[in-house]
């Protein structure tokens, strides 16, 4: 990205042109591109300095990066687009270790045709969510397929954080004794976006969960720093989530279904398609494994939260050499909880 001004001989018309070849080629078409939309919107000092990676200066201590594909289908839906869902979903990835997120690259694969107005409003999305997430968009691609050969537009996006001193969360921390805990419902995202690309209608709208965690996680790690695991349960849900962090651990998990918060609404449209809320995507919850004496404070702290208000604790680590994730269901009975088969839901992020 060029930090120059240059003159063209008109600007690009955002309402009504399209994404074209000449978009992605390099030349002057591209550079036009960058600068009266990327730019204009991404704008800060470290992108301005217009060269092909961004020069930047780190604190000391340990450093995170996360990278994540967004090939999001539709690209807008309720509670969100695929703009604030990239940044979303990198950032959380970041600040699952307890990290600070500083520094975010985007790179764009646009599909000829794409109307510059969808781009825009993407772009501006991005910015919002960069902003409040406190994150700064450093540098960035831009590449053009041929009509057909996508789907509008990918988006990956790589963060940076910086890791507090004294902070180890990591997924291989579960100990048995250890308490479970989430910071609201299961399944929002995923049955989000279900309903909106089936263009299925409900009495109320079902809206994507998709938020960036960081002043929540944030929040938490200052209350108790010695958290154990933090994962947040997008593609897979609760369930996938679980099974990984037992595996990773070498622990099993046992959940109780009755004080796992969803939405009476997604609830009811698992059961009329046969989905299961705990394997649906969430883009904005969070697990968090800790000491049972920990989980008190750490419950307060979430539900003082707006991203946290419905957090509970839904069960606990158990010793288990096969790393089971097990069930006491409502009715009493137990179930296995074992890792999702096939792809229930695609194109979810």
């Amino acid at each position: 990205m060029n930090k120059k001004a240059r003159r063209f001989p008109a600007h690009i018309d955002m309402k009504n042109g399209r994404v074209e070849m000449t978009h992605g080629s390099g030349g002057r078409a591209m550079a036009q591109l960058i600068e009266e939309l990327f730019i204009k919107h991404f704008d800060n000092e470290l992108l301005r300095q217009g060269n092909d990676q961004a020069l930047f200066v780190m604190d000391a201590g340990r450093m995170v990066m996360a990278t994540d594909g967004h090939v999001i289908s539709p690209l807008f839906f309720p509670g969100g687009d695929i703009g604030s869902l990239s940044v979303h979903g990198t950032v959380n990835d970041v600040v699952m270790s307890g990290a600070k997120p500083r520094y975010l690259s985007a790179s764009f694969i646009l599909e000829e045709g794409c109307p510059l107005a969808d781009l825009e409003r993407i772009v501006i999305s991005m910015a919002k969510a960069a902003t409040e997430a406190g994150i700064l968009i450093v540098t960035g691609d831009t590449k053009v397929v041929e009509k057909g050969k996508g789907d509008g537009v990918f988006i990956t996006t790589t963060g940076i954080g910086m890791v507090p001193e004294g902070i180890n969360i990591s997924g291989d921390r579960a100990e048995p004794g250890d308490l479970i805990l989430v910071n609201g419902t299961m399944g929002d995202h995923g049955i989000a976006i279900m309903s909106s690309r089936e263009g299925l209608e409900f009495e109320t709208e079902i809206r994507s969960d998709s938020a960036a965690l960081h002043s929540l996680v944030s929040e938490m790690v200052a209350a108790v720093p010695e958290i154990h695991c933090l994962r947040d349960p997008t593609r897979g849900g609760l369930a996938t989530t679980l099974n990984e962090l037992a595996q990773q651990s070498g622990v099993g998990m046992q959940i109780r279904e009755e004080v796992i918060p969803v939405n009476p609404d997604v609830l009811a449209v698992c059961e009329l398609l046969g989905l299961d809320p705990l394997y649906v995507a969430n883009e904005g919850k969070l697990i968090c494994i800790c000491r049972a004496d920990d989980a008190d404070t750490l419950l307060t702290v979430m539900k003082k939260h707006p991203l946290g208000r419905e957090a509970a604790v839904i069960g606990e680590v158990v010793k288990d050499e096969h790393c089971f994730v097990q069930m006491e269901t409502a009715f009493g009975g137990s179930r296995m909880v074992d890792w999702l088969a096939g792809e229930q839901l695609p194109r979810i992020c």
